[in-house]
C-alpha cells in the first residue's frame, strides 16, 4: 500500500478504531486551494480551482473523468499543481511534500493497489514501525486494532484469503493506526455487498479525522455537511448535501425520471 504515517500512536487497552482524537493537534485551516491548474498528459484538469475546505464531512460528486479523483490526489500529494498552490493543515505541498504522510491518510478505490504484505497483521504493522515502533509492540498493536473491530482471526491470515470488502476494511484500519489528520477516501464503496458498505459508513461517520470522499452513495453523503459537484474540473455547485444532491439528481435523471424514481 501507499503507506500514510503519522504520530506514534498508543494502542495500550484500544477499545475501537478511532483511536485518539488527531483533532486536539492543531490544522491550520485544513485543506485550501488556491487558483489551482493542473494537466495531465497534455489536458487540463483544472484552471483557476481556488476552494476553502475546513468542514469536518466533506463529499466530492461528478460523472466519471470530472476531477475527483485528481482533487483527492492533489491534497495528498500524488499530483502536485502546474499553477497555484493546495495547502494542508498550513503546509504548501509543493514545498513540504514529506509532511503529507503523516498528515493525509489515502484509500484508494481498489484495495489491490494498497495492500503490499502478505498478512494483515503485517499490512498494520508495518506503518507502525514506519513511524518509529518497535516490530515486536506494532505487532501488538496491530492485533490490538485488529481485536477491537472484531477481525482477531486476520492477524495471521493471507490477504488474498480476504474478501474485496474485508481488504477494504483492512486498508482502512492501517489508515487509522497512524491517526493522520485527514482521510481521503476515493469512492470507497465500489463492489462491496450492503454488511461491509454498513460497517465502512459507520466507520466513517465516526472518525474523528476530516473526512473528503468522492462517491456516488448518496445515503451516505447525506450526512456530509457539505457536498461539491464538479464537472469537467469545475465546480458546478458548492453548499449544504440535500440541495446540491437533489440538483445534481435532477440534473442527471431528469425531472420526469426522478418523478418515477420517487
Amino acid at each position: 500500500m501507499i503507506w500514510l504515517a503519522g504520530n506514534r500512536p498508543n494502542l495500550n487497552g484500544v477499545a475501537s478504531l478511532s483511536l485518539q482524537d488527531p483533532s486536539n493537534q492543531p490544522l491550520n485551516g485544513r485543506v485550501r486551494f488556491d487558483n489551482v491548474s493542473l494537466r495531465r498528459g497534455g489536458t487540463a484538469v483544472f484552471e483557476g480551482l481556488s476552494l476553502d475546505l475546513p468542514e469536518q464531512r466533506i463529499g466530492i460528486i461528478g460523472n466519471n473523468g470530472s476531477g475527483k479523483s485528481s482533487l483527492l490526489r492533489l491534497i495528498n500529494g500524488l499530483l502536485l499543481p502546474d499553477g497555484g498552490s493546495v495547502t494542508v493543515c498550513g503546509y504548501d505541498t509543493k514545498a513540504h511534500r514529506r509532511e503529507l504522510p503523516r498528515l493525509v491518510g489515502f484509500l484508494f478505490q481498489n484495495a489491490e493497489h494498497q495492500i503490499l504484505f502478505p498478512t494483515a497483521g503485517e499490512e498494520i504493522a508495518f506503518g507502525l514501525r514506519e513511524a518509529g515502533t518497535d516490530a515486536r509492540n506494532a505487532e501488538k498493536k496491530a492485533a490490538g486494532i485488529l481485536a477491537a473491530n472484531g477481525c482477531s482471526d486476520w492477524l495471521h491470515r493471507p490477504v488474498q484469503e480476504l474478501s474485496d470488502g474485508q481488504k477494504q476494511r483492512l486498508c482502512i484500519f492501517a489508515i487509522m493506526a497512524m491517526q493522520p489528520q485527514i482521510l481521503l477516501l476515493d469512492e470507497p464503496f465500489a463492489s462491496l455487498d450492503l454488511p461491509t458498505r454498513k460497517a465502512i459508513s459507520k466507520q466513517i461517520l465516526s472518525a474523528p479525522q476530516q473526512v473528503i470522499m468522492a462517491s456516488h452513495d448518496f445515503d451516505l453523503l447525506a450526512r456530509f455537511e457539505r457536498i461539491i459537484w464538479l464537472d469537467g474540473g469545475r465546480v458546478v455547485a458548492d453548499g449544504a448535501a440535500g440541495r446540491i444532491l437533489a440538483d445534481y439528481r435532477r440534473s442527471v435523471l431528469g425531472e420526469s425520471e426522478l418523478a418515477d424514481v420517487s
